[in-house]
């Protein structure tokens, strides 16, 4: 088992259990208890867990893994709830899309929809994005146009921040904002881990007529760091 698949493994456990034990990790898992300690200290560094004497247990965030992590992390969830979201896309709709795993999928569930194709071959749905990943995938499908917002690329999940970013989306109208979000609870409402992209997300959600979460269970109930919007602001979960 490589390292990302053993991390996704070892959160996927500290979700469900609220704390690891390194034997029982090890046993688990099918590796040494010293892989599982040298894990548990490299995620502690990065704060996504806090290291006890036998083994580790959850902080009350959420956790921030690049991408590159998150892909196979609850993956038949996620492509399921994108097929559920992309059928919310109607013919000549615009779109607003952030980054992340999920939203990823959605993009990929709406450039299969049969039924989204236009008169001569033209784009039937516009898609509003700031992340790179989306936009690469989509601009090869000549029935949905691509608008990728400027700004400066967040490696961590691809996405374009600052103010060539919101210089975009200011200037645009969405009738679905599809949003990923890194947790969501009924007091502080949908939020992300950094920031920057919260900020993006939230004007993203203030130019959309409906505002879409795209959510698996596991970002319920938890708090992250930056502010999306209220609950009271999101059509559909």
């Amino acid at each position: 088992m490589k390292r990302p698949e053993r991390w996704n493994a070892l959160l996927d456990l500290l979700a469900r259990d609220g704390k690891i034990d390194v034997e029982e990790a090890a046993a688990e898992l099918a590796v040494s208890a010293a892989t599982i300690r040298r894990d548990l200290d490299e995620l502690a560094q990065q704060q996504m867990l806090t290291r006890t004497r036998g083994g580790a247990v959850a902080h009350n965030l959420s956790y921030d893994l690049p991408l590159r992590y998150k892909s196979a992390r609850r993956a038949s969830e996620k492509q399921r709830i994108a097929t559920a979201a992309a059928r919310l896309a109607e013919p000549g709709a615009i779109v607003g899309l952030n980054g992340g795993t999920t939203t990823t999928e959605v993009a990929r569930a709406i450039s299969i929809r049969g039924d989204l194709s236009a008169p001569g071959g033209g784009p039937a749905v516009t898609v509003v994005t700031n992340a790179l990943n989306i936009a690469s995938e989509l601009a090869v499908r000549p029935q949905v146009k691509i608008v990728l917002t400027g700004g400066v690329a967040r490696p961590q999940s691809f996405e374009l921040m600052g103010p060539l970013a919101t210089g975009v989306l200011d200037q645009v109208s969405l009738d679905l904002a599809i949003l990923g979000v890194d947790a969501l609870d009924t007091t502080q409402g949908a939020t992300a881990h950094h920031e920057g992209e919260a900020s993006i997300n939230h004007l993203m959600a203030g130019r959309a007529a409906r505002v879409v979460v795209v959510a698996d269970s596991s970002k319920l109930g938890r708090r992250a760091f930056a502010r999306i919007c209220a609950v009271g602001g999101i059509v559909v979960l």
